[in-house]
């Protein structure tokens, strides 16, 4: 029988039991397309049940022998080629005051010839020293051709933070923002004010000189932590495709919290794989519980994540403990037997030091456990069902797009966007096969395994039951740092097992694509999209900046409880988020422009990003739209124009028609 045939040449074991069941399991979820439109329903299951057909087929296979390398003339030159595309990026930004789909297109292909030195060069040109190098070049300057040539900020919650470290700064004292969440999570406000205290500059120039610096450098921190699995070639991999991901570019460029918790999680991380590779030392071990206090004194989501990785450590110490995977039979050639950390203390001090923090924080009239407690079970009450699929956040904003008819251009947008995720999410699919064998598995490799498995299901798995209130467009760039890891080791594994035409055939469609999927995807581009008609602006002009603070000044500032209903101010989002963080006008919302019809406010503002990109209304049901809208229909010819500078006016009632 061909059973049998099969069994002799490789008896079934953990790693082909897991490959045969993500096969059934990818056919089970394919029918749910039928039952839901939702973009990660359609391309899952197809994605999962591939990378377990080439992990199956890598299993039947010899070892891959003589797979083609470039040129060592070529090979050599590439590294010049990149540096040179870098100067030309800085100089092409500066020429066209903005980031330009041309500069995408360049920094694609400068993404494709950085992957390239690494998956097809011979182990004499390659030198790790030298990828890095451009790999954190290319960071730097991908993120800071962006903060340069932005006014302002990029982002939305940016300019709350702002004025938090402004209040810090103005009255020297923590005390400033005692009624704000943020005042028991201080290190990023009190990190941006003292860098603005030691270099004499303004906040804008210390954000960039601390938080800013340190992003396009903490890729090295997954480098590092994959280097302690696998060969440098492989970890140089994972830290390219980290430095290329689009969420992780965003937090580059928005520097928020989150940026800055990422940076510490990526610490513990490595701290984490290095206490599970090594003979550690009290000193690696305190270093570890350092790290992750900075994380609880940062930011509260990039809190939970990191206790989702040391809940997985942690788990991932029982299964060797007590389950079936002992380390008697770890193949050492692949992974250093070493017994299991006991991570019991780390994680209970944890817990309960975020618990005692959460419960001191101010949040909404209580304490930050208390409301994020109720929002969950209000949710779990009101909303949550089976494939009760949740909108898409826009920048965290509750507005959503509730178009029926779509062009097609607005059917392929989404697609782009998830194209990089999904590439890497099938190397990371083949990579948790490659790590479930029973001799390679071991603490570290099965503790980013399962921390990609619970943090895959507050990705995907809760917003497919109407749960969002972990805010999943947060996590992705926190995933991405196991998934690259398990990315890497997963086509480091086709690389080794598969014949030479098909892995050549596999490796040369991720070189080409993964770079350009990841730079085109929204987040990357947030600054200046590359689809303007399809995804919000989150930078704003010199022009739409003195709008919103001449505004300011005109009506006085006003606090929100001064200010009647009737006299809120209404613009389109993401605008209404400038006026009203900034406190140039609390009371500021997103006008609600009926289909066919013109807006019924008294108070407004129009931009003429308004009229040719995208922006974000309300309909006449309430619901959150992308809609390009003419002046008139905002700011109707029966009111006054009080202010205007071209780009931006503000309308009131006429004293004509009042």
């Amino acid at each position: 029988m061909v059973y049998k045939s099969i069994q002799r040449r490789r008896p079934f074991r953990l790693d082909t039991v897991a490959a045969i069941g993500g096969l059934l399991l990818a056919l089970t979820l394919f029918p749910l397309r039928f039952f839901a439109s939702q973009i990660y329903l359609n391309t899952v299951p197809i994605l999962l049940g591939t990378a377990c057909a080439l992990y199956l087929i890598a299993l039947y296979q010899e070892n891959a022998r003589g797979l083609p390398t470039l040129p060592a003339a070529v090979s050599m030159t590439l590294p010049s080629l990149v540096l040179s595309g870098l100067a030309g990026l800085v100089i092409l930004t500066v020429l066209q005051g903005t980031r330009t789909p041309l500069f995408f297109g360049v920094a694609s292909l400068l993404g494709t010839l950085l992957l390239g030195q690494i998956l097809f060069t011979n182990d004499q040109t390659f030198k790790p020293g030298l990828v890095l190098l451009q790999v954190v070049l290319f960071a730097f300057v991908f993120r800071f051709t962006a903060l340069y040539v932005t006014p302002g900020y990029i982002g939305i919650d940016i300019w709350t933070h702002v004025e938090l470290t402004a209040a810090i700064l103005e009255e020297g004292s923590l005390g400033a923002i005692s009624d704000d969440k943020h005042f028991a999570s201080p290190l990023y406000h009190l990190l941006v004010a003292s860098s603005a205290l030691l270099y004499g500059v303004p906040i804008r120039t210390a954000l960039y000189l601390s938080v800013g610096l340190v992003m396009p450098l903490s890729v090295l921190l997954v480098y590092a932590g994959t280097n302690l699995l696998v060969a440098q070639r492989w970890a140089t991999l994972a830290a390219t495709c980290y430095a290329l991901a689009s969420h992780v570019a965003m937090w580059g460029m928005h520097l928020i919290p989150t940026s800055l918790g990422l940076v510490f999680f990526l610490a513990v991380l490595y701290a984490l794989l290095r206490v599970m590779r090594i003979e550690y030392t009290f000193r690696d071990f305190s270093l570890l519980l350092l790290l992750s206090v900075a994380v609880i004194l940062t930011h509260q989501v990039s809190t939970f994540i990191m206790l989702v990785l040391l809940l997985a450590a942690f788990i991932a110490q029982i299964v060797f403990v007590v389950g079936p995977l002992g380390l008697d039979r770890l193949d050492t050639s692949v992974f250093r037997a070493k017994k299991p950390v006991n991570l019991v203390g780390l994680v209970a001090f944890n817990f309960g030091f975020t618990i005692f923090v959460w419960s001191l924080t101010p949040y909404r009239q209580d304490s930050f456990l208390a409301t994020v407690l109720s929002f969950f079970t209000q949710t779990l009450e009101e909303s949550a069902g089976f494939l009760n699929i949740a909108s898409d956040s826009t920048a965290d904003s509750t507005e959503t797009s509730t178009e029926t008819t779509q062009t097609l251009v607005e059917q392929i947008v989404p697609y782009v966007d998830a194209l990089g995720f999904l590439f890497l999410l099938g190397a990371t699919f083949v990579g948790c096969l490659y790590v479930v064998h029973r001799r390679r598995a071991e603490q570290s490799v099965f503790t980013l395994l399962l921390a990609a498995a619970f943090m895959l299901v507050f990705v995907l798995g809760l917003p497919m039951f109407g749960i969002r209130n972990f805010i999943p467009t947060r996590w992705f760039a926190f995933l991405y740092a196991p998934m690259a890891i398990l990315g890497a080791i997963g086509l480091r594994t086709l690389y080794g097992k598969l014949s030479p035409a098909l892995v050549v055939s596999v490796l040369l469609l991720f070189v080409l694509v993964f770079p350009g999927a990841m730079i085109f995807a929204a987040e990357s581009n947030a600054d200046n999209p590359v689809f303007a008609d399809q995804h919000e602006r989150l930078a704003y002009s010199d022009a739409e900046l003195t709008a919103a603070a001449s505004i300011g000044e005109l009506t006085g500032s006003p606090s929100g409880g001064d200010i009647r209903p009737d006299q809120r101010l209404h613009t389109d989002h993401p605008y209404q988020t400038l006026i009203s963080r900034t406190g140039a006008y609390p009371s500021t919302t997103a006008a609600t422009v009926p289909d066919g019809s013109v807006a019924n406010h008294d108070y407004v503002v129009y931009r003429t990003t308004q009229s040719t990109e995208a922006t974000f209304f309300r309909d006449g049901d309430g619901d959150g739209r992308i809609e390009q809208i003419t002046r008139d229909r905002l700011c109707r010819p029966d009111q006054a124009i009080v202010y205007t500078n071209g780009e931006v006016s503000m309308c009131t009632p006429s004293p004509a028609s009042m």
